[in-house]
């Protein structure tokens, strides 16, 4: 049959080159996609890409075509083109080539011609550089859906379209800046187009503000009508770049300096300069004249040693040298001192107010207004410190460099100046924190940084802010109980997200009790290194302000003695129960748990066993109802000893006066026989002597 072609089914249409390919059966593509229609017709609820036919093929991510020897998706996904400003068109309003043609249409299609509908833009669009480029075959030219897209196309209001304020820098510089193919290849007397931008005023407020009707490159260049700054029809045309800025800076000419380097502003009454003359075309803000060449005009007074204020006698001299090294070298007085009056003869008589720091540091501003510093400052507290005696006045400084008094290693003298013991803020401060910077200096994180220079160590700010200072009782306070493991956790994070877990957390230990947190065991200023002597044998008393019969118990065992003996090397409560990590020995995780506790006591018995883990570390025979056998066991041995001695003592007793009346029963016997002996020798001694005389007469 003549115009009817064999296609794979459930589809495969193919026409020039596209194709769409899901089957093997054979079905002539007339029928295929009449069919189709009447199925579409026929099946209700139908979803958005089934009202359009042809969606049939262009809404299969698999629908591609070749050109120019690369393959190309010829896909369309309907829920984007459902919600963008064409939805309401059909195909054929864009593709009128297709209008009343049957369905597979021939390939290629004639390009989409735009200014059908949008005759002044692409009226415009003829006339641009941009336009030209493509009239003359260029490659690199864009055309309408390089910017706005395809058919997926949204309103410019909306943050997600192509041109939408916020990203009009970026589809620009898809050509424009620096690397791309039309800025390597094309004549451009501007460089580094983007990143000049994305560094000016516009480009800031836009880009890191978002400040939406902050100027952006369609609104110099308009949209459409893009020509060069010698085109006298340009906006950026010379004698039209007054007209094009006042569309933002409708009032630039009645608070414009009226004179600069001594020459008027405008040459002409009320006919605006060229703007460009002084401030770059991409770079607004950073002018072609000197930086400083407004803050001359104020260091002809105020470069004079001996100038003073006229109300306190205060010196207002400014070291340009001073100021030329600060932070804000390229930012003029009058950005600080605001309310200056160029058009006066001493511009800075119409001063009446401090400077507003919170100006351009909005988010500083507003956290010290709520610190006790801001609070007292509000109170006009004249102990409450300002911006500038933390930071300076003139000569501020980065805090990454080491003569800011913001630097790491000052900022403990720093605070000092008033938290020092005898200075103004230690004399009103009524908590139990004494000796702050002394203790603090001999701490683990003091030593760190003041002896090691170990800037990345925790200062006062680290734990307190730099800006939001508030007493720990503040829920808001970043010292308060509740927020202090966060605190700690930006520097020590693995430990946060381990006692995050443990039972000291609110969330899990459920008790009336205040829970411990970092401070409670290992204080606030006088934190040690937990592997010191000292530390070790602190800590049971640390865990013992809450476990105190507990601790009682432990003191009772032999680690718990050995330990008050100053032995370090035994058991304290950490090592067996974790430090940061405790958990209910119920918890399977826990150290203590079943399936733990013998690897938990095999760090120091290495021999330990199932059977030797199962001994009772706390046991006590104080506890009758936890341990009634070791209690009766105690007690039973304790009243057979105790019986034993009594017995004993009555027994000796009850014996005694026998044994006093034996001993002097013996003692009388032993005297009467010692005097019966000596009578009897005394009887001896006569006849002996009778004797020896008889002998002698014999002889």
């Amino acid at each position: 049959m003549e115009g009817t072609r064999l296609v794979d089914l459930p589809f495969d249409l193919r026409r020039n080159g596209a194709t769409l390919r899901t089957g093997p059966t054979h079905v002539p593509a007339r029928i295929v996609v009449l069919c189709l229609t009447v199925m579409l017709v026929l099946v209700s609820p139908v979803r958005a890409e089934d009202e359009n036919p042809c969606f049939t093929c262009h809404g299969e991510k698999t629908f591609t075509t070749k050109r120019g020897g690369r393959t190309v998706s010829l896909y369309v996904d309907a829920k984007r083109f459902s919600s963008s400003v064409h939805a309401s068109l059909s195909c054929t309003g864009c593709h009128a080539d297709l209008e009343g043609k049957e369905l597979p249409h021939d390939v290629p299609l004639a390009k989409v011609e735009c200014g059908r509908c949008h005759d002044s833009e692409a009226k415009d669009m003829a006339e641009s550089l941009h336009g030209k480029a493509a009239a003359r075959g260029d490659a690199l030219a864009p055309r309408c859906i390089n910017c706005h897209g395809a058919h997926d196309i949204i309103p410019v209001s909306n943050p997600r379209s192509n041109v939408a304020p916020l990203r009009v820098p970026f589809v620009c510089g898809t050509c424009h800046r620096e690397g791309a193919p039309v800025a390597l290849q094309r004549d451009i007397p501007q460089s580094n187009i983007l990143e000049n931008y994305s560094e000016s005023i516009h480009g800031e407020g836009l880009l890191k503000k978002g400040l939406v009707v902050a100027a952006t490159c369609a609104s110099c260049h308009t949209a459409h009508k893009i020509l060069p700054h010698t085109d006298s029809r340009s906006s950026i045309a010379r004698k039209n770049i007054a007209a094009t800025c006042t569309h933002c800076h409708g009032e630039i000419e009645a608070v414009h300096r009226k004179v600069i380097k001594g020459q008027l502003w405008e040459k002409e009454a009320n006919v605006l300069p060229a703007c460009v003359d002084c401030h770059q075309p991409h770079k607004a803000r950073k002018v072609f004249y000197d930086q400083g060449m407004a803050d001359n005009d104020c260091l002809v007074c105020h470069s004079r040693g001996d100038i003073r204020s006229s109300r306190d006698g205060r010196s207002l001299t400014v070291h340009a040298a001073e100021l030329t090294t600060s932070r804000h070298a390229k930012t003029a007085c009058s950005q600080c001192h605001t309310q200056v009056n160029a058009s006066r003869s001493r511009p800075c008589e119409t001063i009446t107010q401090k400077v507003d720091c919170a100006s351009c540091h909005a988010d500083q501003g507003q956290q010290y207004q709520k610190s006790t510093h801001g609070q007292l400052f509000a109170r006009n507290d004249s102990n409450a410190p300002t911006c500038n005696e933390c930071h300076g006045t003139h000569g501020v400084l980065g805090r990454k460099d080491p003569k800011s008094p913001s630097f790491p290693t000052n900022i403990p003298n720093l605070c000092a100046r008033c938290h020092r013991e005898g200075k103004k803020a230690a004399m009103r401060y009524t908590g139990s924190e004494h000796g702050i910077i002394e203790n603090y200096s001999e701490s683990i994180h003091g030593k760190g940084l003041l002896k090691s220079g170990l800037t990345v160590t925790a200062t006062c700010t680290d734990c307190h802010t730099a800006h939001r200072e508030l007493p720990m009782a503040n829920p808001e306070s970043s010292v308060n109980p509740a927020n202090v493991p966060g605190t700690c956790g930006r520097c020590h994070l693995g430990i946060e997200d381990q006692f995050k877990r443990s039972i000291h957390v609110t969330m899990i230990g459920k008790t009336e009790k205040p829970l411990p947190v970092c401070n409670d065991c290992h204080t606030a200023h006088t934190i040690r290194r937990a592997d010191t002597e000292g530390f070790k044998l602190e800590i049971m008393t640390q865990c013992g302000r809450c476990h105190e019969k507990i601790a009682a118990t432990y003191f009772d065992t032999y680690h718990g003695k050995v330990s008050q003996l100053g032995y370090t090397k035994t058991a304290k409560c950490y090592d067996c129960h974790g430090a940061h990590d405790i958990l209910p020995v119920t918890d399977p995780a826990s150290h203590l748990s079943r399936e733990n506790v013998v690897q938990t006591c095999q760090r120091c018995h290495e021999g330990a066993t199932r059977r030797f883990a199962g001994y009772l570390t706390h046991a006590t025979h104080h506890d009758p109802e936890k341990y009634p056998l070791l209690f009766w066991t105690f007690w039973g041995m304790t009243g057979l000893l105790v019986g034993t001695f009594v017995v004993g003592g009555v027994h000796t007793a009850l014996w005694l006066p026998r044994a006093l009346k034996m001993r002097r029963d013996k003692a009388r016997l032993q005297g009467s026989e010692k005097e019966s002996s000596s009578n009897d020798n005394e009887r001896d001694e006569p006849n002996s002597k009778d004797g020896a005389g008889d002998e002698a007469a014999h002889d």
